[in-house]
């Protein structure tokens, strides 16, 4: 399954609506990938095991259900998740990508990609709709946290 769509971050039309700045929106996808846990309250642990200049690998639990992966920046514009096969895992990737068509006009890209060719796609249709709406919920929730962390300060400052 290959999957895409695009939140609006700013909405300049709205003049009750807070902006944030293309920095906060980088931090906030950063600290999302360095402390899920702010993210996803279903996750029980994770760990940055290793850390490179170009990014981290985690370890991330999920009751007996553990997942490595690797997290690759680049900065200031794409976050990528990239999950290697593993047990009854199989390799998959999330790649989140800020758009600025214009000053302060900000959209976040979600791509994913579950390596599935299209027989096993068509095979898991409607499993695959589910997870499309999931993960759009969740990239919905996760703009929603950004925001709110920028509106408390916390995405004013560098990342340590």
């Amino acid at each position: 399954m290959k999957f895409e769509h695009l939140i609006e971050v700013n909405d300049l039309l709205n003049p009750l609506s807070d902006t944030i700045s293309h920095q906060q929106l980088w931090r906030g996808l950063v600290l999302r990938a360095e402390s899920p846990k702010l993210f996803v309250p279903h996750l029980d642990e994770a760990e940055i095991s290793s850390r490179t200049d170009a990014g981290f690998s985690r370890r991330l639990r999920y009751g007996d259900v553990v997942i490595e992966d690797n997290v690759v920046l680049h900065e200031p514009y794409v976050v990528r998740y990239n999950v290697p096969a593993q047990k009854d895992i199989s390799a998959s990737s999330l790649t989140m990508t800020i758009e600025m068509p214009q000053p302060e006009r900000l959209y976040v890209r979600f791509q994913y990609d579950d390596g599935h060719d299209a027989a096993t796609d068509a095979a898991n249709a409607m499993y695959d709709d589910f997870r499309r709406s999931a993960y759009q919920e969740s990239d919905i929730d996760t703009i929603r946290v950004l925001r709110e962390l920028a509106s408390q300060g916390r995405l004013d400052s560098a990342l340590n």
